[in-house]
């Protein structure tokens, strides 16, 4: 009998992985490949920041550790770094990954050396990212891992996410192999210089979602080091289902649809393409940002301070451009709601001024309800809002500052994403 070659028999094996999985998975899947399984939106570094950062100051012979909790698994791992904000060559002098033991501990027989052309010391130019040499590395859905950057030369201000629900840790001197924490002295939390990590599997998977916004998606207001978060809470509904899916965090505090902002960020429209197309095996977005074009007029100004705010048809207008780059690339865009808000920083104040915001809220929000140009819409304003007074976001949700929710209205937003993905 003819020998059947290796080659066809891959084949087939192949297909017959693309059809089981077309059977038993309800969202679009990825062929097998490299797919990001956690992400965050990189920012200029600046003093100006809702928390204290390191980003001005930078790094000198100091070792950054920090920890990041990936939302679905692999085989195989690589990091990518930025140094998107750069303004010169960000060396680093060496870089490792490990499973974390809480806090800035390691487990000892995890710890990896992070590599880029095969060479421990590397540098990325400024305005552009990198990623390091695939290792093998199994990794479960929501493992918790560390990347230590260690620096000896004065690395300058430097690419940085400045608000982040969980800790980063600081030790002088080279410390990117110590598995235990003695070192790690000085925490912060914001991230520096991590754009992803990645991962590959040998099978299809379900296609990633990116969800983008402002801090609402960050999770502001939500538990310090509890990974309660709308996000993360929504990747482990997923996993407890049994079915793992790459969940992306683009959040970033202040952010705006319409408008850059030196210290919240650039708008959602200029770094859509960097922020969530490029991210390998993104097959939907979730959009929920607005609010601080409303009350902010762009983000330009400090929290809570006076601007005019865009028009409804100005931020429509930006929400319709986000829709296209989406649609262009192939991927799902969804839109939700914008909360509501009376009673925050916002909402006080001048009641002519807050009868025209809120108009324009509501403008808003009837457009993206009613006018089908979204994929799929989220309608978080009427899963958060107090029903007593939908003005106001729900006691039991809101974190106290009736702006951002506490854990239990990420939860329900959580829930409410998860009806709506494929």
């Amino acid at each position: 009998m003819k020998a059947i070659p290796v080659v066809r028999i891959l084949a087939a094996l192949f297909a017959l992985l693309v059809v089981l999985a077309a059977a038993t998975a309800a969202a679009p899947v990825s062929a097998p490949g490299w797919q990001a399984v956690w992400a965050t939106g990189t920012q200029r570094p600046g003093d100006n920041s809702f928390v204290p950062n390191w980003s001005m100051v930078g790094f000198g012979n100091q070792s950054v550790r920090q920890v990041i909790r990936v939302s679905d698994g692999g085989t195989q791992l690589r990091v990518r770094l930025s140094n998107q904000f750069g303004t010169k060559p960000l060396q680093v002098t060496g870089a490792t990954v490990a499973r974390s033991a809480g806090g800035a501990a390691v487990h000892p027989d995890s710890l990896r050396q992070l590599l880029i052309g095969s060479e421990s010391a590397f540098r990325i130019a400024p305005g552009t990212t990198a990623v390091t040499d695939p290792i093998t590395m199994p990794v479960d859905p929501l493992e918790l891992l560390t990347v230590t950057l260690f620096f000896a030369d004065p690395t300058g201000p430097g690419t940085y996410h400045a608000q982040v629900l969980g800790t980063s840790y600081l030790a002088w001197g080279d410390h990117r192999s110590d598995t235990a924490p003695t070192a790690f002295t000085v925490t912060s939390s914001s991230y520096y210089y991590l754009a992803a990590v990645e991962t590959q599997q040998l099978r299809p998977r379900p296609s990633g979602v990116a969800l983008l916004g402002d801090s609402l998606t960050e999770g502001v207001g939500s538990t310090m080091d509890a990974h309660h978060t709308y996000p993360e809470v929504l990747a482990e509904s997923l996993v407890a289902q049994g079915k793992p899916r790459p969940i992306l965090n683009l959040g970033i505090g202040g952010n705006c649809v319409t408008a850059d902002s030196q210290w919240m960020g650039e708008s959602a429209i200029s770094r859509f393409r960097r922020d969530v197309l490029d991210q390998p095996g993104v097959g939907a977005v979730v959009i929920l940002e607005g609010i601080n074009d409303i009350w902010l007029g762009g983000g330009n100004l400090a929290t809570g301070g006076p601007g005019p705010g865009v028009s409804a048809e100005q931020l429509i207008a930006g929400y319709r451009s986000l829709i296209a780059l989406a649609r262009a690339a192939g991927v799902r865009a969804i839109g939700a709601t914008i909360p509501p808000a009376a009673g925050s920083t916002f909402g006080d104040g001048d009641r002519a001024r807050y009868d025209d915001r809120e108009g324009v809220r509501r403008a808003v929000n009837d457009w993206i309800r009613t006018s089908g140009e979204y994929d799929a819409v989220v309608d978080s304003a009427a899963v958060l809002a107090d029903p007593a007074d939908p003005e106001r976001l729900a006691p039991a949700f809101d974190s106290g500052d009736h702006l951002h929710l506490r854990d239990a209205g990420y939860v329900a937003l959580a829930a409410a994403v998860a009806a709506v993905l494929d």
